[in-house]
């Protein structure tokens, strides 16, 4: 009986499922990573933000995170939330209860960054987004990630957007 061995992976920066190889990313996008995990523990288990910072400090990876964008995204997110919602809310098809907690709380992320991080470029806060979705999120979580994003970018950096659009690197 012969073995019949998987097709060999091609070594690039990102995995069979799209999402970015552990090597190819930057503080930030560890962060963002980071901050995704401690605000589910927030939103489920209804955890208190300096109990969940704490535990995630020591998470093994940390210490390659940026902590100052974490602790802006953690607590930015944790503190803004329901006026997060309130921006994410209409751009939805379906209610906010049917979102799955992983995709509600990168969509935050998302929305915190386009409203909060004028120095993270909106195409770079939705595609670290789109990026989390693909890693940690549904199927095709991504994608709904991003459809939701760019809606809310026109809204919150429509001049940026206009920007891009007009020299043909917008998303979408």
């Amino acid at each position: 009986m012969s073995t019949v061995r998987p097709p060999r992976q091609i070594r690039t920066g990102t995995t069979q499922t799209g999402a970015r190889k552990a090597g190819s990313k930057t503080p930030r996008s560890r962060s963002r990573e980071f901050a995704l995990q401690a605000l589910y523990q927030v939103q489920v288990g209804g955890n208190d933000v300096a109990a969940v910072d704490a535990f995630t400090r020591e998470l093994a990876g940390f210490h390659k995170a940026d902590p100052d964008h974490y602790m802006a995204l953690l607590e930015g997110c944790a503190q803004h939330s329901a006026a997060l919602d309130v921006l994410i809310t209409p751009l939805l098809d379906r209610r906010m209860l049917e979102i799955s907690p992983v995709e509600h709380a990168i969509m935050w992320i998302g929305a915190y960054e386009l409203q909060h991080c004028v120095d993270v470029p909106w195409r770079v806060a939705i595609n670290e987004c789109v990026e989390l979705a693909k890693e940690f999120g549904g199927t095709d979580g991504h994608k709904y990630i991003n459809a939701v994003l760019n809606g809310l970018a026109a809204q919150l950096r429509p001049q940026e957007v206009q920007a891009d659009r007009e020299a043909g690197l917008a998303r979408g």
